[in-house]
């Protein structure tokens, strides 16, 4: 604390006024201080809110990526439950193409060897039909010479 010197009714007022000075100078300084602090401060909750609001927007996206994570993992299973499905097709397609294929190998197989029993057969009686044949020739032919030798044996005879 300050003293003072003393002068005729009470104090020294130079002293005074230069004490007064001296803390309303000290006073106004401390008052800029405590704006300055309040700017600092205001610029210190702007850069907080600014701050905050990059988190909420970071989170934001995080959320976002993870959903979109979660959304790929989705796909990738379906891609590769689709592909097993895919595969699965093929090869049934692929074995039903073999039955297929043996059962018209079994079906043309079949319809061959009918077919050559039935021109075997077809070949057997066209031979046998030729024999026939040869045979009623012969028959017609020795019927026809018998026949030509009784004409012969009844112009032989003079009535």
């Amino acid at each position: 604390m300050e003293k003072f010197n003393r002068a005729l009714r009470g104090y020294d007022p130079d002293e005074v006024n230069k004490f007064l000075d001296q803390v309303i100078a000290q006073v106004e300084k401390m008052i800029e201080e405590m704006k300055d602090k309040d700017r600092e401060i205001a610029l210190r909750d702007a850069k907080i809110e600014e701050l905050t609001n990059e988190v909420n927007k970071t989170t934001h996206l995080k959320e976002k990526l993870a959903q979109y994570e979660r959304m790929e993992g989705t796909l990738n299973r379906a891609i590769v439950m689709a592909q097993k499905t895919s595969d699965q097709i093929k090869a049934n397609a692929y074995k039903e193409r073999d039955m297929i294929l043996d059962s018209a190998k079994k079906n043309a197989n079949q319809i061959v060897n009918e077919s050559l029993l039935k021109a075997e057969k077809a070949e057997m009686e066209a031979h046998m039909l030729k024999r026939n044949i040869n045979v009623f020739k012969k028959k017609l032919r020795d019927i026809i010479e018998t026949q030509l030798e009784l004409v012969e044996d009844i112009e032989k005879v003079d009535f």
